[in-house]
C-alpha cells in the first residue's frame, strides 16, 4: 500500500537495479561455484585405419596450476581412475612460480600411464594481470617481461618420473597398450616458439611406419597455420588447448573469444578440421583452469576429455 503523497521509484533505476543484481549473480556463480564444476567430457571420433584397435586418450590442458588449488589438484589426479591408454597434456601446467608442487599432486597418480606433452608460454613464464576486454581486439600479446618459472623441474617431472615424452618441435613414437603410436607437436604458437619446418624431418627419423600405425598432432595454441601444417603432414587427428573455451561465454551462442585465429564454433570441443581436401578430428580442450588473476569460469565449465579414437569403416 502506497503512502499518500509517494513516488515510486524510476523505471531506469529500477532496471538498473535488476541489471545490477544479475551482474552480481553471474560474478557470484562464475567466481564462487562454476570455476570449481569439474567435468569430463566423453567423445569418439573415427581417426584409425580399419581395423585399429581403439585408443581411449584422456586430453588435459591449461591447468595453471597455483599450490593452494586443492579442489583441481584433487579432481586431476582422480582422472587417473579411468585408466586412460594415453594421456595428452596440451601445456599451460602452471600458473604461479610455485605450480609444480600442485602439479605434482595432480599427476603422481599417472606415474606408468604413457604420455606426451608440450608447452604452452606458462609453462615458461609466469601469470601477469591483464585487462580482460583486450582480448576482444585479437590474441593477447606480451607488454611486460615476466616471471620466469622453473621449465626444467616442470619437464624433468614429466619425463623422468612420469615416464612422459616431449613434444615441442619433434616426433616420438610411444608404445600405447602393445600398439605404437607416432606424435608430432609443436611449442607455444602464440607466442611463435613453433618451429614447423622441424617436424617433416622428426617424423622421418622415426623411421618406417606401418600402415595402422596411428600419427597424431598436438599443439598448445590451435593457430589456423599449425592445423593446415598438421593435416599436411597427414595428422589422423589433432589436439590443442590455450583457449578456455572463451572461459567467459554467452548463454545460448558460446565462445565469445578464442585468443588464437581459431574459428569460434572451433575454440572448444571436438570438430572436424578441414584443409586441401583432408578433414580429420580436432580435439580443443576448453582446459580445466585459470589465471590466477582472472579467477572465473562462465557457462565454459573447467574440463578434461576422454577422447575414444576408433577406426574407419573405410581408408582415408
Amino acid at each position: 500500500m502506497l503512502v499518500a503523497g509517494a513516488r515510486s521509484a524510476h523505471p531506469a533505476l529500477l532496471a538498473l537495479g535488476a541489471v545490477g543484481a544479475v551482474g552480481a549473480a553471474c560474478a557470484v556463480w562464475g567466481i564462487g561455484i562454476e570455476r570449481y564444476l569439474f567435468t569430463v567430457r566423453h567423445v569418439t571420433a573415427e581417426a584409425l585405419t580399419p581395423g585399429a584397435r581403439p585408443i581411449r586418450i584422456l586430453h588435459i590442458s591449461d591447468a595453471h596450476m597455483a599450490p593452494w588449488q586443492r579442489r583441481k589438484q584433487d579432481w586431476l589426479s582422480s582422472l587417473a581412475a579411468l585408466e586412460p591408454d594415453l594421456v595428452i597434456n596440451t601445456g599451460d601446467n602452471l600458473g604461479h612460480r610455485d605450480g609444480l608442487h600442485g602439479i605434482r599432486r595432480a599427476f603422481d597418480a599417472f606415474e606408468g600411464i604413457p604420455g606426451v606433452f608440450v608447452h604452452g608460454s606458462n609453462d615458461v613464464y609466469g601469470p601477469s594481470p591483464r585487462n580482460p576486454l583486450r582480448y576482444f581486439s585479437g590474441p593477447s600479446k606480451r607488454h611486460q617481461e615476466p616471471e620466469h618459472l622453473d621449465t626444467a623441474a616442470l619437464d624433468a617431472y614429466f619425463t623422468d618420473e612420469l615416464g612422459w615424452t616431449a613434444l615441442n618441435n619433434t616426433a616420438a613414437r610411444v608404445s600405447v597398450a602393445g600398439t605404437d603410436v607416432d606424435l608430432f607437436g609443436v611449442d607455444d604458437a602464440h607466442r611463435d616458439w613453433d618451429e614447423l619446418d622441424a617436424l617433416p624431418g622428426a617424423i622421418a627419423s622415426l623411421g618406417a611406419r606401418d600402415a595402422g600405425t596411428p600419427l597424431l598432432g598436438v599443439t598448445h595454441a590451435p593457430y589456423q597455420r599449425v592445423l593446415n601444417a598438421f593435416t599436411d603432414l597427414g595428422a589422423q587427428a589433432v589436439f590443442g588447448g590455450h583457449t578456455h573455451g572463451g572461459q567467459v561465454c554467452l548463454p545460448g551462442f558460446g565462445t565469445l573469444v578464442a585468443n588464437c585465429d581459431i574459428p569460434l564454433k572451433q575454440a572448444k570441443g571436438l570438430s572436424t578440421w578441414s584443409h586441401d581436401g583432408r578433414s580429420i578430428p580436432l580435439n580443443v580442450s576448453a582446459g580445466c583452469g585459470h589465471s590466477i588473476y582472472a579467477p572465473v569460469r562462465f557457462a565454459c565449465r573447467p574440463e578434461a576429455t576422454l577422447l575414444t579414437l576408433t577406426a574407419r569403416d573405410t581408408p582415408a
